[in-house]
């Protein structure tokens, strides 16, 4: 998503930016996923974040920001300065795009709302299906929750190191 501020701009640019960088990561074995353009006090940062069936480690990312910005050098779709940042999403990653409703179906999730429903703004439960109106939720004692897309925040991975698994 490309902010300033908190505040979206036009996206034209950073999916320009995904659609010419995704072939490059792809051919090193990466996924994309997510992408980054923010402005934090004086300087922009462009953030890309990967992963690999295999897993993301210090290595890997050094080795993609080199790819990627050998890629920005040749391309420069961004007129302005900006820091290049690689990292994995981490264990609590955002789940943003339809594949990672996909992929982590089953997994437990924090949905975080816009407003309360049923007097909560914060869930976490088992991600289960998930349609363009609706994603569905199963808490620890086991309400299924519909709620509706358009209501969510944030859908994140939930982790606790305090559990195990």
């Amino acid at each position: 998503m490309l902010k300033e501020g908190g505040m979206s701009l036009s996206t034209k640019l950073i999916d320009r930016i995904a659609e010419g960088a995704l072939p490059v990561l792809e051919a090193a074995g990466y996924d994309l996923a997510d992408l980054e353009l923010v402005k934090e006090g004086a300087n922009w940062y462009l953030r890309f974040f990967i992963e690999s069936p295999e897993g993301v480690d210090i290595n890997d990312c050094e080795r993609a920001s080199g790819l990627l910005s050998q890629w920005l050098d040749e391309t420069d779709p961004i007129p302005q300065a900006y820091f290049l940042e690689v990292s994995s999403p981490g264990i609590e990653r955002p789940l943003k795009k339809e594949k990672d409703f996909l992929r982590f179906a089953g997994s437990r999730v924090t949905v975080k709302l816009f407003a309360p429903l049923n007097g909560k703004k914060i869930y976490v439960g088992k991600l289960g299906p998930v349609d363009d109106q609706n994603l569905t939720l199963t808490t620890a004692e086991d309400q299924l929750l519909e709620i509706p897309r358009d209501k969510i925040t944030q859908v994140n991975l939930y982790w606790d190191e305090n559990e195990e698994g």
